[in-house]
């Protein structure tokens, strides 16, 4: 998952407005045709038109991304074109945010039609066989999308996720009995109050991410243009809910351990040592899934794409070159 208003309070602009997040040129809206790059393109998929950009070219399998949130688009995740040095890697903004369309329907954002979107823009790149990875919430979908069974996924890498949001909420709940007993005072307090927005509680948030979530000081820019997709947006609202310690979502109670061995494709599981998908998450995927691979990255939390950014592309690289020819 990624959160958003505690992030951006901490690292944005101040102006009368309050604060204004730091956005790379041209990334800020639904965007356009004529705004177009090499490489980009819009798809249509249910409910809307979703932004795409492939990334580099190769004879090997093309990499499909799917980002987490959800709500926050693909922009966090932009160190993951590190390995467009062979093949493609095709980031995309799921329906909802980034430069894909923003449609006010609360009724669009529910797992299954986010299982169509990513069949959609499948369909309509053309994509016979690739890898799949999906990182926190894209990991859910990632999941999802398995246990449809299809064919043309070769190898998954399920990146600082889980099988189960009561676990996540549980282990975020755990990971908090780490903090200074004044943070969890203040998280407590508001919590009980209802009170997700004062100032006080973003604070004592922030200290959990600093710990849980990115242990850089600063962040990199690419988090914080994710961190205000998910700002105020009605995905994360709809789906999740205030933050990562109250999901009152369409995915509070959402949980496929007792699904996991039905995805019979070779999985790499990753987290770092600090993440807040605490280990038992991935435990249950380890031991759910019936072919794995798992490494753990000891200077990160929940991104380790940023945190050990060599250590965690080499890891990345390697297992799906081993699964390349699988997918011809």
């Amino acid at each position: 998952m990624i959160n958003r208003r505690s992030v951006l309070r901490s690292t944005g602009a101040l102006t009368a407005g309050g604060f204004v997040p730091v956005l790379a040129p041209g990334r800020g809206g639904s965007g356009g045709a004529s705004q177009l790059r090499p490489g980009e393109r819009y798809v249509d998929v249910p409910g809307g038109r979703v932004w795409v950009n492939v990334v580099g070219s190769g004879s090997r399998p093309p990499l499909l991304v799917l980002h987490g949130g959800p709500g926050a688009g693909h922009d966090y995740l932009e160190s993951l074109g590190d390995l467009a040095v062979d093949r493609s890697v095709v980031f995309y903004d799921q329906l909802g945010c980034g430069r894909s369309e923003k449609p006010d329907n609360p009724a669009l954002w529910v797992v299954d039609r986010f299982v169509a979107e990513v069949e959609a823009v499948r369909r309509a790149l053309g994509l016979r066989r690739f890898h799949l990875y999906g990182h926190s919430w894209g990991g859910w979908l990632a999941i999802e999308y398995l246990l449809r069974q299809p064919r043309e996924v070769s190898a998954v890498v399920l990146a600082s996720t889980g099988a189960s949001a009561p676990q996540f909420v549980a282990g975020t709940r755990e990971l908090r009995t780490q903090l200074p007993a004044d943070v969890q005072r203040v998280l407590d307090e508001y919590e009980a109050k209802g009170d997700y927005t004062a100032p006080e509680y973003l604070d004592a948030v922030n200290v959990f991410y600093a710990n849980f979530f990115c242990r850089l000081d600063p962040y990199p820019e690419a988090l914080l243009r994710s961190a205000a997709n998910v700002d105020g947006n009605q995905v994360y609202a709809t789906m999740n809910g205030p933050n990562e310690f109250v999901m009152t979502g369409n995915l509070a109670s959402w949980d496929r351990t007792s699904k996991l061995r039905r995805i019979r494709k070779p999985v790499l599981l990753t987290r770092g040592r600090y993440d807040e998908f605490a280990v038992e998450c991935t435990d249950t995927l380890e031991q759910g899934l019936p072919f794995t691979e798992r490494v753990e990255f000891p200077h990160s939390a929940h991104m380790a794409m940023w945190e050990d950014r060599e250590a965690y592309m080499r890891t990345v690289g390697s297992f799906l070159a081993g699964w390349d020819r699988a997918a011809h």
